[in-house]
């Protein structure tokens, strides 16, 4: 038990303790936190009792902070409380990760141009010790590199997208806007709800082979919240899909295998997203493209407003969490919403 407080259905519970960086009006300084409950474990406050890497530039929480540390700061939320810094959650102002793959704001908003297309529910994971150049990280070490997840949302310009397929395959349309939840989810607090790899066939080759549980059971839900201009700004949300991680063929340690393989180096917090989380059933479907059946079939929200795209003012908001034995282990939000094209200077 945490001397914090924390709610059942809370996604931050001592079993989680999920890492980002911060900062809040009366301190805008960014800084390492921990969420804990609806509150921050300001890390900042408490370096000078860390026996490892002292926490002193917020750019290297990837690289300086392990699981050895989520260890010693379970110790430290189980004992009296001391001298520490715990600003509400409420009171946050997120702030971007340096070195992250496209310097994502974990809750961007997106521009995009006219009849925008789709979402996608992913999940994505940043690098922890990374590699040197020309040095691929073996399969079997592949868990030594990764630092925990986030989720994702990557977003698409269906119009731009359309065009580029042809000559170009994707490019501008896909680069334009990412989203990701605002706390990193140590692979620590994930083991726990590691379940058997899915059977490949055919099998992969022999680099990408491994026996090593590393597919989590992680319930997502994807809600639609769409604004109705028409109606003086009324807004309806409906959880438009249920996923579950476990339903990736891939797992991370092969993604991570695989991108290195050619020699390329990984960074201390880089990001590397999965593919689209698509369940079995039609409403586990995990993208827009694929719950409109490419526009064929619109999806209801109510009030006589359906979607086929999304369009100005929608919002979508991606959650996922691990259930535990009378706890849970989350994401917290991943929001982003869809605001109108900026006109040319």
């Amino acid at each position: 038990m945490s001397f914090v407080a924390v709610s059942e259905d809370s996604d931050f519970p001592i079993h989680n303790l999920p890492y980002g960086v911060f900062s809040t009006a009366g301190n805008p300084r960014p800084r390492i936190g921990v969420a804990i409950g609806d509150q921050i474990l300001d890390l900042s406050v408490i370096k000078h009792l860390f026996t490892g890497p002292v926490l002193s530039k917020h750019q290297d929480v990837f690289d300086q902070v392990g699981l050895h540390a989520t260890s010693w700061l379970l110790d430290l939320l189980q004992m009296t409380p001391g001298r520490c810094s715990f600003p509400p959650i409420s009171d946050k102002r997120y702030v971007p990760h340096g070195n992250a793959y496209h310097r994502f704001t974990p809750r961007m908003l997106t521009f995009i141009p006219e009849d925008p297309s789709r979402c996608r529910a992913l999940h994505a994971f940043f690098v922890g010790p990374g590699n040197n150049f020309g040095e691929p990280i073996p399969i079997s070490r592949a868990h030594e590199h990764i630092f925990g997840m986030v989720l994702m949302n990557d977003w698409s310009a269906r119009d731009i997208q359309k065009w580029e397929y042809v000559p170009l395959g994707p490019f501008l349309g896909k680069s334009f806007g990412t989203t990701i939840s605002p706390w990193v989810v140590p692979m620590e607090a994930l083991m726990p709800f590691a379940v058997p790899n899915p059977e490949q066939d055919p099998k992969p080759l022999p680099y990408l082979r491994h026996d090593r549980p590393y597919t989590f059971d992680i319930n997502l839900s994807v809600t639609l919240k769409g604004t109705v201009v028409e109606l003086e700004g009324v807004s309806m949300a409906r959880t438009v899909g249920k996923q579950n991680s476990k339903y990736m063929y891939w797992t991370i340690l092969q993604q991570l295998t695989h991108h290195t393989v050619n020699g390329c180096n990984l960074r201390p917090g880089d990001l590397l997203a999965s593919g689209t989380i698509s369940g079995p059933e039609p409403e586990s479907f995990g993208s827009m493209l694929e719950l409109s059946w490419r526009g064929t079939k619109a999806i209801e929200l109510g009030n006589g407003q359906t979607r086929k795209f999304l369009l100005d003012g929608d919002e979508v908001i991606i959650t996922g969490h691990c259930q535990g034995d009378g706890y849970r282990v989350g994401f917290g939000q991943c929001a982003g919403k869809v605001l109108p094209a900026l006109s040319p200077a």
